[in-house]
């Protein structure tokens, strides 16, 4: 099922990864229609969303998706997130279909080594100002959608 475009989708991300980083600037160049919203872990509306989802606010080592409400992480939630692009990007979703401790192993394996690998900021990414609205605030992050159990 494809989601609505008045469909909240948030992306929420490890602000000091240079990979997440990277991450949030190849979805907002594919995501035309800006139906993705983001938020890093660190801030306080990410960190608030974490507790929304009854999701670990300290040392999460995943991204999150939420979609329809609920968190997808890991693998599940990198998958979905392809799948949402559209297009070629739809494709990776068909690894789905391995099973997920298969998955999960590679996603962790990448996640535990990423700032080895991909290095790490100082402090979490800065939108510009034409992006900063996709981005969530303190203030206005809408919790509405968000299933709780």
């Amino acid at each position: 099922m494809k989601t609505k475009k008045n469909e909240n989708l948030v992306l929420l991300f490890d602000g000091v990864c240079n990979l997440c980083n990277g991450l949030v600037q190849f979805v907002i160049k594919r995501d035309r229609a800006g139906r993705f919203r983001f938020g890093a872990l660190q801030s306080k509306s990410g960190r608030t969303y974490l507790k929304k989802l009854k999701l670990p606010v300290q040392e999460l080592e995943t991204l999150v998706l939420v979609k329809d409400g609920n968190a997808l992480t890991k693998s599940s939630g990198a998958l979905t997130l392809l799948r949402e692009l559209g297009g070629f990007w739809s494709w990776f979703y068909v690894f789905m279909i391995i099973p997920v401790p298969v998955r999960d192993w590679v996603y962790d394996l990448i996640a535990r080594n990423r700032y080895s690998i991909f290095g790490r900021t100082q402090a979490c990414m800065i939108p510009t100002p034409e992006l900063k609205k996709r981005f969530l605030s303190g203030d206005s992050s809408p919790f509405s959608h968000i299933h709780h159990g």
